[in-house]
């Protein structure tokens, strides 16, 4: 009777030390990669926002060119004289000033 009791309260601490371990390895991905991934979209979305006429910029394509019109969910993009494209405003990633800086 001894010998099972021993037997179970040895699989509970095995399980309790499985359930911290499985909480500890949630915790260091959520403060390594998690939370600085999002940290860094929100840094992105202030920058776009902050983005006006007249800015120089770079997007996802590699396209540079100056914002000639800023919309509710657009960029209007003056590549050349009298080229002008429309960018969906999460297709554009840097100012080429700051692409330059980094």
């Amino acid at each position: 009777m001894s010998i099972l009791l021993q037997a179970q309260s040895g699989a509970g601490n095995g399980m309790t030390s499985t359930i911290i371990m499985m909480v500890a390895i949630v915790a260091i991905f959520y403060f390594f990669m998690i939370r600085p991934q999002q940290k860094k979209q929100k840094d992105l979305q202030k920058a776009r926002e902050a983005m006006q006429v007249g800015d120089k910029v770079v997007t996802a394509g590699g396209i540079h060119g100056r914002i000639k019109e800023v919309g509710d969910t657009y960029f209007l993009v003056e590549v050349s004289d009298g080229v002008k494209l429309k960018f969906e405003k999460s297709s554009v990633f840097a100012s080429s000033t700051d692409a330059n800086a980094r």
